[in-house]
Formats: structure tokens, C-alpha cells, sequence
């Protein structure tokens, strides 16, 4: 599904309609009736007669924590808003286990499910398992490669790595260093693919740092595209089906798009939603009722 060429029909395929994005984006065809009412409040995603899972999205929050209770206002009151807070990488500013420790003492006043990935910030100071670990006595669950289900609704996750899109992504040829440069993409890959094929869900969401597509990065200098995200990412997602993705990253970027199968796509980094006016990106999504809630 994922091979180290990068080559895979699947990815030129995805990869060539890359550009098909579009400003409206909705959760699900439910989500379509009734967009327009969502976005008077911020809200995406569906809106029927079933039960409604909210998540509030963010990444790119880049806590040094110097200043105590700074972020505490942002998310004392997210239970009001929503069922589950996604937090998609970049939480601190250099990846030191102090920060991580300041950034849980941050969330102690939400009382709502956390999930999170780790972003490339997070992986700076190279403490980055210690980190996760962190966040995981907290009670926190952190997903590289791996699930988790939350009230019924499934979510997968990695960091992802760079590369580029389309034809322009980095190939696995020449010196070694290149080679090893794709292979971590390639692997990022791989982890998404595993964790959403063990899913059994019917609504999967997909928790990242670096961006899938690149609609969601346009703002960005063109030059540094290849280091925003990699459309190897892309290829699970529409291979196995994925209701949403989050990711950060890119603060300059496109707050949303969708891929080439018309799954949105949002980015949540912080000063993007910041410069909309917005805390969270709030995204609803159909939730089985308790009763036929699954276990992954």
C-alpha cells in the first residue's frame, strides 16, 4: 500500500488531485444540509438524529513553560464545548521534559478525554518518549501509530514526517542520508496505515502533526512545502477511510481542504485558528448510541 518509492499508483493518483481542495468543507453529507448554521459558531461536521461526539482541535501550541496558568483560560471551559480535546503536536517549544510537565499542569482543569500527538518541536531536545510518557500519567493518550476509541468514535494518529507532495515528493535515491529521510516518511506512513487498519469503527478520525495534502499548507512559502508535510500520508487515509484529519504544523497555511475522495482536512495550528477568531476548531461527528458502542 505504502512502498519506499513513493511511486505507488495510489499516491500519483491521489497525489495529481491534491489541488482539488475547496474552502467548504464539510464533516459528512449530514454536515452539508446544515453547514452554514455550523460556521455562525465555529462547528463542523454532522448533524442528524444520532448522537453527537464534539471535538475541540488544536496543535501548535509551543508552551515554554515560563508563564504559569497562561493556557489554563483555553482550556478550563472546552467541556462546554466539546466531548473530546484533540491536541496535535508542537505543545511545547523545545521537547524538555520540565516544559511537558508545566504543559499537563496546564490541562488540569479539563474534564473532558484527551488524545494527542507529539509535532517535530516535541522532538527537539531528543526527549520526546519521556515526554509522551508525561502526557500518558496525566491520562492523556498519546497515539504514534496506534488508536484509541472514545465513546464509540475511533481515533488514529502519528507525528508524520516531511517529503513533499505529489511528483515533487522526495524519492529514495542517491546518498544515504536522503534514503533515510524518505524511509522516515515512509514509516510515518505505515504507523497511520496499521493504526487505522485496527480500527473498527464506523466514524475514524485522524489525529497528525505534518500535513497530508497540500491545499491545508497554501500561505506558506512555497520553498518549504517539503518540510511541511508529505502526500505518503495521504495514501492510508484514502485507502482505508477516515471521516476527518486534524493536523498543525503550518502556521500560515489554509485553515481547511479536502483530500482527493472528499475527506476534510483541518489545520489547527494555533495561530491560524488564532488569526479566525477562533480557540478550537469544533468539528461534530456522529457517535454510536452507548449501548452499540465498540472497543476498536
Amino acid at each position: 500500500m505504502v512502498n519506499g518509492t513513493g511511486r505507488t499508483d495510489e499516491a500519483d493518483r491521489a497525489d495529481e488531485t491534491v489541488r482539488a481542495g475547496t474552502d467548504e468543507v464539510a464533516g459528512t453529507d449530514e454536515a452539508d444540509r446544515t453547514d452554514e448554521a455550523d460556521r455562525t459558531d465555529g462547528a463542523d461536521g454532522a448533524s442528524d438524529e444520532r448522537r453527537q461526539l464534539r471535538i475541540a482541535a488544536i496543535g501548535d501550541i509551543h508552551f515554554d513553560g515560563v508563564t504559569s496558568g497562561a493556557l489554563r483560560d483555553l482550556f478550563a471551559d472546552v467541556h462546554r464545548t466539546a466531548d473530546v480535546l484533540a491536541l496535535c503536536g508542537d505543545l511545547t517549544t523545545h521537547g524538555r521534559p520540565d516544559q511537558m510537565h508545566k504543559f499537563v499542569e496546564e490541562l488540569a482543569g479539563v474534564e473532558v478525554p484527551v488524545v494527542a500527538v507529539l509535532g517535530n518541536h516535541d522532538y527537539e531536545s531528543g526527549e520526546h518518549e519521556e515526554c509522551a510518557d508525561i502526557l500518558r500519567a496525566a491520562g492523556v493518550e498519546v497515539l504514534d501509530g496506534t488508536n484509541v476509541v472514545i465513546e464509540g468514535v475511533g481515533f488514529a494518529g502519528t507525528k508524520g514526517f516531511g517529503g513533499g507532495f505529489g511528483r515533487g515528493s522526495l524519492g529514495p535515491f542517491g546518498e544515504e542520508l536522503i534514503k533515510e529521510f524518505v524511509n522516515a516518511a515512509v514509516a510515518e506512513a505505515l504507523k497511520l496505515e496499521r493504526a487505522l487498519q485496527q480500527l473498527r469503527t464506523e466514524t475514524r478520525i485522524v489525529l497528525l502533526h505534518y500535513a497530508p495534502i497540500q491545499e491545508t499548507i497554501a500561505g506558506e512559502p512555497e520553498v518549504i512545502y517539503p518540510f511541511l508535510g508529505s502526500s505518503r500520508l495521504l495514501v492510508p487515509i484514502e485507502t482505508l477511510g477516515a471521516t476527518a484529519v486534524f493536523h498543525g504544523h503550518a502556521h500560515l497555511g489554509r485553515a481547511e481542504a479536502r483530500t482527493p475522495a472528499g475527506t476534510p482536512v483541518f489545520n489547527v495550528a494555533m495561530p491560524l485558528l488564532q488569526e479566525a477568531g477562533m480557540e478550537f476548531r469544533i468539528f461534530n461527528v456522529p457517535a454510536p448510541d452507548r449501548r452499540r458502542d465498540t472497543d476498536g
